[in-house]
């Protein structure tokens, strides 16, 4: 069952965080401790050990807010957006390991404990920098204002949603363009 609470679009990690901010027609989703709480266990992160981490959390999403609208507009991501993200992958010990992966050998990285939230999301954030097929776009519904991962094939994907913005956009589009019927006169 999807969360009421929270809109999740099974996007990158660190976008689904962005966005519990940057949908226009919202209000933050993450308005005190609790509801940063609730976020976790949503995404399945291990909650955070006490309500200190809130105001963190909070200072790391904003960084991370400018660097979605940076790469949604094709520039340069901030560097402080890059060093609040290194920071946050400080702490997190681990090794390279070989995996096999769709029938190819890939490296990975393998944690030596899991990630506090903000690690994991810190981790979402360098490996959609560090993916060169991935796009960050605002989704196309103007009333909407969510962050999207475009790592289509053919980088088209316009909307957060299909069924939420994608879907009700075609609609009202047709509804412009389709011409005017005639009424006779009595």
């Amino acid at each position: 069952m999807p969360d009421e609470e929270f809109l999740l679009l099974g996007d990158a990690l660190w976008l689904e965080f962005v966005n519990t901010l940057a949908a226009l027609a919202q209000p933050d989703r993450l308005a005190d401790p609790a509801a940063y709480l609730r976020w976790t266990k949503a995404v399945r992160l291990d909650p955070p050990p006490d309500t200190t981490a809130f105001d963190d959390a909070r200072r790391f999403r904003d960084q991370l807010l400018t660097l979605a609208r940076a790469l949604d507009s094709s520039r340069n991501p901030p560097p402080s957006a890059i060093e609040a993200i290194n920071a946050r992958l400080v702490p997190l010990d681990g090794r390279e390991q070989l995996v096999r992966v769709g029938g190819a050998w890939q490296l990975r990285f393998a944690p030596a404990r899991p990630p506090s939230a903000l690690e994991a999301i810190a981790r979402s954030a360098a490996e959609t920098l560090a993916n060169p097929l991935a796009i960050v776009r605002l989704c196309a519904n103007p009333a909407c204002g969510l962050f999207v991962v475009d790592d289509s094939p053919h980088q088209d994907r316009r909307w957060c949603s299909r069924s939420r913005c994608g879907l009700g956009g075609r609609v009202e589009r047709r509804r412009r363009t389709r011409p005017t019927p005639l009424v006779a006169d009595s």
